[in-house]
């Protein structure tokens, strides 16, 4: 196996899939690798190319040690195609080829729709990237600036992933795909990115955190899906990119947990009882509970729109054709092919919300946004106890799946944080109590503050428990270029 594990860095490429024997996908990717290089100088984070950060680069795909630490200029990140060890006579775990062989090709009937899945994830990669370009000019501390800088590596080596998957896989149509790749930007409006939560903006660090909590977890979701392909590679790309994953969750989950703490802590130290008060907690230097929840509407809502519609042929496409599973496939005791069971779908009835038995296989994108649903409640679970424990009254709530829609069996409708079905007049009147408002945004961006001493942290968010790599609490995660 060591020779899968083990990353070969005598190309330009690290990777673990013997480039050196594969001359023209090798040849492709290096023609390919100026252009990558070009945008990450554009579009890449804004004024710290030449900084040394304190970054984790992969050295194997081995779980206990996969990864080493060390300063180094972004540019020169070692960005790689990392799969997932194969595993012997693995076997397609859904859909109509349910129990065959794992594909090593692309199955010839299924190439354009497993082509667009490629290229639909990998489209989401730039596109963070891009949106959190500027966040380092207002990092609240190094500790989190190099967070930001680590995602952002990570979602341009998630990118090398699937470009790898194109270029090896899809001739022609992959390299120009790829070179697609590279033309997008987010937000722009003649050559936006694919999906609608990518061309968003990243305006400031609470926005960021919400993104890497909410947004990545979509990606952990979809990347799920997607490791459970009949299709061999593309499975075991999405099995390492996971690893990676864990990490920008990580990032958001604790970023907002810190936030949440500080909050409550300056609550506490300076008397403030009620956290609806939200002159008296912002005149601490700190983001008021609501607003907190208010960004949490927000990004929860724009990432159930990432899941498409809950009644989708499209979706039940692809987990027909063995290219998608679900979320922890293998895990689920059913037949896997799901020609005749059903799965409840919310839907709108006679002007009400209920529950309605779909056929299960068209409702593949429900299953897959109730299973994300379960694991954000873990995440606002965890959140909720750091607010019991300072004693501080409230609690984060996840909005009802109806509330803020574009996509799906909601988008015409308009509906309150608890589900109740409100009018144009009502929605108006009451929208800046349920989302941001400009106001809102004009505050959080006012604290948003560089700190760059070692050590130190912006008024609004607290340090974390332990460092990366259990580094000291005033180690320099980042030293800028002079």
């Amino acid at each position: 196996m060591s020779d899968i594990v083990n990353v070969d860095y005598s190309t330009r490429i690290p990777n673990n899939v013997n480039l050196t024997e594969d001359r023209q996908v090798l040849r492709a990717l290096e023609r390919w690798h100026p252009g990558y290089i070009d945008w990450w100088m554009t579009m890449g984070p804004a004024g710290f190319q030449e900084a040394l950060v304190y970054l984790r680069t992969a050295v194997s795909v081995d779980p206990k040690g996969w990864a080493k630490f060390d300063y180094i200029k972004m540019p020169q990140y070692r960005w790689g195609i990392l799969l997932a060890p194969q595993e012997e006579g693995r076997k397609i775990p859904s859909g109509r080829h349910y129990g065959e062989p794992a594909w090593q090709e692309v199955p010839g009937g299924y190439r354009a729709m497993l082509r667009r899945l490629v290229v639909i994830q990998g489209d989401t990669e730039p596109a963070s990237v891009e949106q959190q370009r500027h966040l380092g000019k207002t990092a609240p501390s190094l500790y989190d600036m190099r967070n930001v800088f680590q995602v952002n590596v990570e979602e341009g080596r998630h990118l090398w992933a699937m470009v790898y998957i194109l270029q090896k896989y899809f001739g022609r149509d992959g390299r120009e795909e790829a070179e697609q790749l590279l033309q997008r930007r987010s937000g722009d409006a003649d050559k936006p990115r694919m999906l609608g939560a990518f061309n968003e903006a990243t305006p400031d660090w609470l926005s960021f955190h919400m993104f890497t909590f909410f947004t990545d977890r979509d990606g952990k979701m979809q990347l799920e899906s997607l490791a459970q392909s009949g299709f061999d590679p593309l499975s075991r790309t999405c099995r390492f990119m996971l690893t990676e994953e864990a990490h920008h969750m990580f990032v958001g989950e604790t970023g907002i947990g810190r936030t949440i703490q500080r909050t409550c802590e300056a609550m506490k130290e300076a008397g403030v009882d009620d956290p609806g008060d939200i002159i008296k907690v912002r005149d601490l230097g700190v983001i008021d509970l609501p607003t907190i929840q208010k960004k949490l509407n927000l990004h929860y809502s724009l990432s159930l729109d990432l899941f498409g519609s809950e009644v989708s042929t499209n979706a039940a496409n692809a987990f027909n054709a063995s290219l998608k599973g679900r979320f922890q496939e293998t895990k689920i005791q059913d037949d896997h092919r799901l020609e005749s069971s059903t799965y409840p779908v919310l839907k709108l009835v006679g002007g009400e919300i209920k529950r309605v038995d779909e056929p299960a296989l068209t409702a593949i994108n429900m299953r897959l946004r109730d299973d994300y649903t379960a694991d954000c409640q873990r995440g606002l679970d965890r959140w909720n106890k750091i607010i019991d424990r300072t004693g501080v009254n409230f609690r984060f709530q996840l909005p009802h799946v109806a509330f803020h829609r574009q996509i799906g069996e909601f988008k015409d409708i308009k509906a309150s944080p608890s589900g109740a079905l409100v009018d144009d007049a009502s929605w108006n009147k009451e929208k800046d109590k349920w989302l941001p408002s400009k106001g809102d945004g004009e505050f959080v961006q006012s604290l948003m503050r560089q700190v760059l001493e070692p050590g130190k942290f912006a008024s609004w968010i607290a340090p974390p428990r332990v460092g990366i790599d259990n580094k000291p609490g005033d180690f320099e995660y980042v030293k800028l270029a002079a």
